[in-house]
């Protein structure tokens, strides 16, 4: 599988009466502009030129451009929450659970490396996110820490604390799927294998049997 960041790219003028203007084409060109020129470098007049449409028509989905970039972070966000919990609640020994959660991070920012970047990379530095947001984010990584507090908790952790070993682990998978996104012509291993050695190296480092 080959991971590309997309760039930005100019769609067409639409002409009048083309039809309803779908927010999801707007969330998708912005996210491509935040990911490649920042939040600052990003304007109402780039997106619009993107979608191919005017700044005005754009005004009629969303008042600025922190409300786009809110909705696409809550929007990703939403997703891996849902994940997380599904996951988390399975009746399965907690090192699966966690192998499981760890391996379904990592395939979402490899799957959508643009709005991996955006939300994990950029966003929070990018302008300030309202609390509801943030405590979405909060909860997707204390359902994962409560999963590795089990681990803890039944005396199988090699070293280190539950929070600890809990955010080793998160930070090790993000630096996989960040540094795949951002240096996508590097001779990457292919992703499948790439995530089961990460996982093994991990799991095995921390976990005994």
């Amino acid at each position: 599988m080959s991971v590309v960041i997309t760039p930005p790219r100019r769609s067409a003028r639409k002409a009048k009466g083309d039809g309803y203007l779908r927010r999801a084409e707007i969330l998708e060109a912005a996210e491509r502009i935040f990911v490649a020129e920042g939040y600052e470098g990003a304007t109402i007049r780039k997106i619009a030129d993107e979608v191919g449409v005017s700044s005005t028509a754009l005004y009629m989905h969303f008042q600025d451009k922190g409300a786009i970039l809110l909705e696409i972070c809550e929007a990703t966000l939403k997703l891996l929450l849902e994940r997380n919990r599904e996951l988390a609640a399975r009746p399965l020994d907690p090192v699966v659970r966690t192998q499981m959660m760890l391996e379904a991070y990592m395939r979402w920012g490899l799957q959508h490396p643009n709005a991996y970047q955006l939300v994990f990379s950029g966003a929070p530095a990018a302008a300030p996110w309202p609390e509801g947001t943030s405590d979405m984010g909060a909860q997707c990584y204390d359902i994962f820490r409560d999963v590795v507090r089990e681990i803890a908790a039944n005396g199988r952790l090699r070293t280190g604390s539950a929070d600890s070993a809990a955010q080793a682990l998160w930070m090790s998978c993000h630096g996989v799927v960040a540094l795949y996104a951002s240096r996508p012509n590097f001779g990457w291993a292919e992703p499948d294998e790439l995530i089961a050695v990460t996982l093994e190296a991990l799991l095995n480092g921390l976990v005994t049997d």
